[in-house]
């Protein structure tokens, strides 16, 4: 894991600062050392450290005895939140029910203001992964998103930073992924920070920078991810976000292809006259569709009807289940 040094740890709380006086609750995972932690109570804000590994687990305890209410450390994987397996969770597996309840965190609708903070550093390995798996609690409203519009504050890979904010057209770079979060969340980039500035729990002591090919990947980048408050109006709900996301990972499997193409392929007999209505060239790419074209054509789909759903139903679920 990533372990920041001091003088990063005062940039990270001016950035999440909110002016003077008393911060808002920040849920904290695999803080380490406490460097950060340190820092972001020294600015005011409440802390909850969700920490798995169990050496940093008892320096955090000794921490949170000497403060007075300011800090709770709970033993537990920010990624290993509501796991599917039956039966008593076993830490660091964590219910985010009884997460919430410890911090005391009540849900609220989804347009209300956001309930509570997230930050962390996601670990390079299975990065891409671990965002996947956000966006699909996202979309459907589970796990954190049962209790509404949960801020994220990550340090991610430069590399997946730059797919997350690509624009249509950049057929290597626009991917499912992009879509998705450019639709979900407003996205801020609030630092970013060479990977020298990191130490790593590895043997060696270097940063584990990943390697990349064609993207840029020279810093980690603080980014901030709020959810839409405007996600779910029309006809693009939890309860078939899932329908959603298969639909925009399928167009991106050939990027380049043709949107009539791809409409014949899902069955869709009066795509003409759809695209026509909607004002998109039917000879455009899938990777030249804006987020919100993929919105459009999703909601004009639940209102024709000539497009089943039950088309995509099997591979939805299997879809879901390889994520989880």
């Amino acid at each position: 894991r990533f372990i920041a040094c001091p003088q990063l740890a005062r940039t990270v709380r001016r950035c999440l600062q909110r002016g003077a006086g008393p911060q808002p609750l920040l849920l904290e995972f695999a803080p380490g050392p406490g460097i950060l932690t340190r820092s972001l109570l020294d600015a005011g804000f409440r802390v909850v450290a969700l920490e798995s590994n169990s050496d940093f687990f008892t320096d955090l305890q000794s921490l949170e005895s000497s403060l007075d209410g300011q800090l709770k450390v709970i033993h537990g994987d920010f990624f290993r939140l509501d796991p599917l397996a039956k039966g008593a969770l076993k830490p660091p597996a964590v219910s985010s029910e009884k997460l919430f309840e410890t911090m005391g965190v009540a849900a609220v609708p989804w347009r209300a203001d956001v309930p509570v903070k997230v930050f962390g550093i996601v670990p390079q390995q299975l990065e891409r992964n671990r965002l996947w798996r956000l966006i699909f609690t996202m979309y459907e409203c589970s796990s954190i998103y049962k209790y509404g519009r949960v801020e994220l504050n990550l340090f991610i890979s430069e590399k997946e930073y730059t797919v997350l904010t690509a624009k249509p057209g950049k057929s290597k770079v626009y991917q499912a992924l992009t879509v998705l979060a450019q639709l979900g969340y407003e996205i801020e980039l609030l630092h970013k920070e060479p990977w020298s500035s990191f130490a790593t729990s590895l043997k060696n002591g270097g940063p584990a920078i990943p390697k990349t090919g064609r993207l840029p990947n020279d810093h980690l980048c603080l980014v901030r991810l709020t959810p839409q408050q405007n996600l779910f109006t029309g006809g693009l709900k939890p309860s078939n976000a899932s329908t959603f996301i298969f639909m925009v990972k399928q167009s991106f499997a050939k990027p380049k292809s043709r949107l009539t193409d791809r409409l014949n392929s899902w069955s869709l007999d009066n795509s003409d006259t759809l695209l026509k209505a909607l004002e998109i060239p039917k000879n455009a790419a899938m990777c030249n569709l804006y987020p919100e074209d993929y919105k459009r054509l999703f909601e004009a789909f639940q209102n024709s009807d000539m497009f089943a759903e039950t088309f995509f139903h099997d591979e939805v679920l299997a879809s879901i289940r390889t994520m989880n």
